[in-house]
């Protein structure tokens, strides 16, 4: 019996290890994880979010939408009759000169909200003249802060007339740290780490304060209340962009309905616990940015966080492959592709199981990478004697 090769085991444990040790070669992890958050679904029981979808208006800046004045106003009195806690809206407000009356009219039923967050958006390049904003940061920061995106200044916010009675929230997504599945929370702002639009609200509606908040740079942020928010050293976290789909979605002539509804005495409207939810306007015409902003405040409320399977898993699957690198040389070649293909489909239907029910994230390049150079590599060298072989079967002579 012909002794097996070494070199398929060598080849699988350097890649593998290449695979682990190069920060590049993640990256193709993280392109896999979008796809299995693209094509899975998130079980489990609805969120305390309410998201009400509010008709948008192209905005004088380019690449931006934002609701009129009118529906917004339209949006917290019908809001008024549930008695909400803490309504955001994530479009930056700045209408023009021409809107200023029908602004009056949406300040009028705003101050009426307790708690109200308001979209900004914060700029590395400001003016050295301009006057500079204190924005409020955490007290209880340890780590290095170097990959966490930096700001000097605020690039738009709402009118003063409607800061005064908001607290704003940070709506940047910068492509350097932000994705389908990585959404910052965290970002520096003069040398003080403030929250984002999405951490901010949650801490709102948790009534809690930041002083209260322990920020560990790359592990943690740890709330009084027990709850740990996983981030990574550039302050984002790793969502599932469908967990918004764990909210309950309503339009604004709904909403204004129920209210009507519950205004005449109606016992059931279907938004009788709205007091003790979180509400978010979303424009319809919208770049979907608000739906990340929803995703991720429904992560942190249902506290289903998305977590990379620990680096042993990557480690039993390296051993596992290079274990076997000496037996699938016994296999025929057909066998080795219909096995590999076969394993490749599984593999990726057990990931979105495990990814849709528990939101666990296990890796799909390493094992299945490996699993196709080993196949790869025992197609292209020359079987052993033991190894069964395509037996070619050659036509019968014609009957002459």
């Amino acid at each position: 019996m012909q002794r097996p090769s070494l070199w398929p085991l060598l080849v699988v444990l350097l890649l593998g290890l290449l695979f682990l040790r190069e920060p590049r070669f993640q990256r193709f992890e993280e392109t896999y994880l979008q796809w299995l958050a693209r094509n899975s679904l998130p079980s489990g029981s609805p969120v305390p979010l309410t998201i009400v979808e509010i008709e948008g208006q192209s905005s004088q800046k380019p690449g931006s939408n934002q609701p009129r004045p009118l529906e917004l106003a339209l949006f917290f009195q019908g809001l008024l009759d549930f008695q909400p806690t803490v309504v955001a809206v994530a479009p930056i407000l700045d209408w023009n000169d021409r809107q200023k009356e029908q602004e009056q009219i949406f300040i009028d039923q705003a101050m009426r909200i307790p708690k109200l967050v308001l979209g900004a958006e914060l700029t590395a390049s400001t003016d050295p003249d301009a006057p500079v904003a204190e924005i409020p940061g955490f007290a209880q920061v340890n780590g290095k802060r170097g990959d966490i995106p930096e700001y000097s200044g605020i690039a738009r916010q709402p009118g003063e007339d409607v800061r005064v009675i908001s607290t704003l929230g940070f709506v940047n997504l910068p492509r350097e740290v932000a994705n389908d599945v990585r959404v910052p929370l965290l970002f520096q702002y003069r040398g003080e780490v403030i929250p984002s639009f999405a951490l901010q609200t949650v801490l709102l509606w948790l009534r809690t304060p930041l002083n209260e908040v322990k920020i560990e740079i790359g592990r943690t942020i740890s709330l009084p209340n027990g709850m740990k928010i996983p981030i990574r050293s550039d302050g984002t976290i790793l969502i599932n962009p469908k967990m918004d789909r764990r909210a309950r979605r309503v339009r604004l002539n709904e909403l204004l309905l129920a209210a009507q509804q519950h205004e005449s005495g109606a016992t059931s409207t279907g938004l009788e616990n709205i007091h003790d939810e979180l509400i978010l306007a979303e424009e319809t015409k919208s770049d979907h940015s608000s739906d990340y902003f929803a995703a991720t405040i429904a992560t942190i409320q249902s506290g289903l966080f998305v977590r990379r399977v620990s680096w042993i898993f990557d480690c039993i699957v390296i051993v596992m492959v290079a274990a076997l690198s000496g037996a699938v040389r016994q296999f025929s070649r057909i066998d080795l592709v219909l096995g590999a293909i076969a394993f490749t489909a599984g593999y990726g239907l057990l990931d979105l199981a495990i990814l849709s029910r528990w939101s666990i994230w296990l890796p799909g390049f390493l094992p299945v990478g490996a699993a196709w150079v080993l196949v790869i590599y025992s197609l292209v060298q020359p079987k052993t004697k033991d190894a069964p072989r395509t037996v070619a079967i050659a036509p019968p002579p014609p009957v002459p």
